[in-house]
């Protein structure tokens, strides 16, 4: 089976990251978008997700018309995007039982493309654990390195290659 080059990128409440080791990863009742690029040429064609371990009989869950329009069934939705050549995969209110593996995929004559990605669902933050304070270098001190600054827990954190551990 021939695989079409695809980048994921995550987006998981307003958090964005490259997901490169084709790992994605949602909160308990979150949701969870996943966009998958396409080359030129292939903006026409209908788009889709499917879920199961095996390309061959994975089950699609929501495909798109060949145009723009949003499609949604339940709590998928797909929606292209021909001139950033994208097409968007929703999973909204996850489950515990929606961590699979997926694929996106095109539909063309014969053999469809696509490639595999898995979701995994992190449990929800317990809203009973408080956030920590951040010790503060007093007006005047030095701090010492690496952290020059306190943490402001309001900004997003930023992943730049999250595979790197």
């Amino acid at each position: 089976m021939w695989l079409l080059p695809v980048l994921f990128l995550l987006v998981i409440q307003g958090h964005f990251c490259t997901c490169e080791g084709k790992k994605v990863r949602g909160t308990l009742g979150g949701t969870l978008t996943v966009r998958c690029a396409y080359g030129q040429g292939w903006e026409s064609y209908k788009k889709w997700l499917c879920r199961g371990n095996d390309w061959n009989s994975c089950k699609i869950l929501v495909k798109t018309t060949g145009s723009e329009q949003l499609v949604k069934k339940g709590q998928v939705s797909i929606q292209d995007n021909h001139s950033r050549r994208t097409f968007t995969m929703t999973l909204e209110d996850l489950q515990q039982d929606d961590a699979d593996t997926y694929w996106c995929g095109i539909e063309q004559f014969g053999t469809d493309v696509g490639i595999e990605f898995s979701v995994i669902v992190n449990p929800a933050p317990d809203p009973t654990d408080s956030p920590k304070p951040v010790a503060r270098t007093p007006a005047g001190r030095a701090s010492s390195p690496p952290f020059t600054q306190g943490i402001n827990s309001s900004q997003p954190i930023v992943l730049i290659n999250p595979h790197s551990r």
